[in-house]
């Protein structure tokens, strides 16, 4: 393949991980990187980074790719168009990264270190009681290269870690914050190669972004921390660091951090609720932009005429949901012709299947279709207005209701697949777990995802809904169910 135009210029990635519903702030990342490369007539990359083995899957990745797709968002090399740097996959990769280790080894930057994690575990925990931060104490950077040979000959386990100086400070010039200074005492002896012989998220990034010809690495605020070593590895490695930038997080408007636990955060959640990609993209797209009031309305093209990464601000992105519900409604109102609202409207009534599955789990369930709005209204419905009333025909306490939702929140969140039979087969062990009968736990679900007690059968609700969705609700209904325990009702 002809790498004509790429091999120089700007290239800028983005680079999620496959471990669970794509976050909004991975679009918003997204949106800087693009916006970014049409700025200045760059690539703009798709690498996905799995080498979190035990957390990545193929149906996570997949939906990453849906996500970013349906946010308009284009990439010219990627894991599904292949391009002249792959593959484009971390796990495609893994005996790419040996050598660098190797490098960094041989030339007296890295170690091998052989503590258990049960030592690491109790050198943290007392460091924690010491009020210090946790970080390697140094134990096997002194061992001789015998010792070492003896103990790797043997077949003891070892991880490689990385040599940090002892004194001073790393200085970098940020693309956001400008000049940053970080002090070595704070940087951790970080590992590269696992025991397993998988680099770690920082070796495998350096490499892949070096070999990859990235220019510009634009991220979120939380890796600042990580450039020392991010810079170190290069530097061990005689290569050129890119250009960092990172961009400040989105937050609440208490400035707490964008979480699931508080917030619905997953892409989507905002297309099952009927947000249209294009308000979504406007809405992240003003984060990095100025404009008068009156100008907020803005197509991808206008946003990439006005972006200006050079005048970005540092106050923080606050996800006020007021006004994406008022950016949504112009898009709406204003942007879309009747046939175009009409098309909209009957492709988001189709997304997942909901409708056509809705309608085939309803028609054993009604004696007239004008029974169909009530019944199935809730698998399309943003809001359920759910009260406390709705629970009135639920047999258990406020408290036990409680219960069963705290129980099964957290249950459900760690389920790799979010199919009929998973969910089945998970809500079956949490009713055992608190040693209930089935029933017992679905009931109070029924009304938590539907709004009422009579509805369509659940496990295929929550299925059609999906994970988010349900996330959401399960959330709203603890709300309510809250309200009541100890009020009588």
């Amino acid at each position: 393949m002809s790498t004509s135009g790429t091999a120089s210029g700007v290239r800028v990635r983005i680079a999620p991980s496959p471990t669970g519903e794509p976050h909004v702030g991975t679009a918003y990342i997204a949106l800087f990187n693009y916006l970014f490369a049409k700025k200045h007539n760059g690539t703009f990359i798709l690498r996905i980074e799995d080498t979190d083995a035990t957390r990545s899957t193929p149906e996570f990745e997949q939906k990453v790719l849906d996500a970013l797709k349906w946010c308009g968002l284009e990439w010219s090399e990627g894991p599904d168009i292949g391009g002249p740097y792959g593959p484009y996959r971390q796990s495609d990769r893994k005996d790419m990264y040996r050598p660098y280790v190797d490098k960094i080894v041989a030339n007296g930057h890295g170690f091998k270190c052989f503590c258990t994690p049960e030592r690491l575990t109790e050198m943290r925990e007392a460091q924690r009681a010491a009020g210090k931060p946790p970080k390697y104490d140094g134990l096997c950077l002194h061992l001789s290269a015998e010792e070492v040979t003896k103990r790797v000959d043997a077949g003891e386990p070892h991880v490689v870690r990385m040599k940090i100086p002892t004194e001073g400070s790393c200085k970098f010039v940020d693309g956001v914050y400008g000049p940053v200074e970080i002090p070595w005492d704070a940087v951790d002896m970080q590992v590269l190669l696992k025991a397993d012989g998988m680099p770690t998220y920082h070796m495998a990034n350096v490499v892949d972004d070096h070999l990859m010809k990235i220019t510009h690495v634009a991220r979120g605020e939380e890796w600042l921390a990580s450039v020392p070593k991010h810079i170190l590895i290069y530097q061990y490695l005689g290569l050129e660091p890119p250009v960092f930038m990172h961009l400040s997080l989105m937050r609440n408007h208490d400035k707490s951090k964008l979480s699931k636990r508080k917030n619905p955060t997953s892409i989507s959640y905002y297309s099952a609720l009927g947000y249209l990609p294009e308000a979504l993209m406007n809405f992240l797209g003003l984060f990095f932009i100025q404009i008068a009031e009156g100008e907020e309305l803005l197509t991808m093209e206008q946003l990439a005429e006005k972006f200006d990464p050079d005048n970005l601000s540092k106050a923080g992105a606050i996800f006020d949901i007021q006004k994406l519900d008022w950016l949504n409604g112009r898009w709406l109102r204003e942007q879309l012709t009747e046939e175009e609202f009409t098309a909209r409207v009957l492709n988001w009534a189709m997304e997942n299947d909901r409708i056509r599955q809705g309608l085939k789990l309803s028609q054993s369930r009604i004696s007239k279709l004008g029974e169909l709005p009530d019944l199935t209204g809730f698998l399309l419905k943003s809001d359920l207005g759910l009260t406390p009333e709705a629970f009135a025909k639920v047999k258990s306490t406020p408290e036990e209701i409680l219960e069963v939702l705290n129980q099964v929140q957290p249950d459900l969140e760690k389920m790799p697949e979010w199919t009929v039979e998973s969910i089945e087969a998970e809500l079956r062990a949490s009713a055992d777990r608190l040693g209930k009968k089935l029933k017992v736990v679905v009931a109070p679900l029924f009304v938590a995802v539907s709004g009422s007690s009579r509805s369509l059968p659940l496990f295929d609700s929550m299925a059609i809904l999906g994970r988010s969705v349900v996330r959401q609700r399960l959330k709203v209904a603890a709300q309510v169910v809250a309200s009541m325990v100890g009020s009588g009702k």
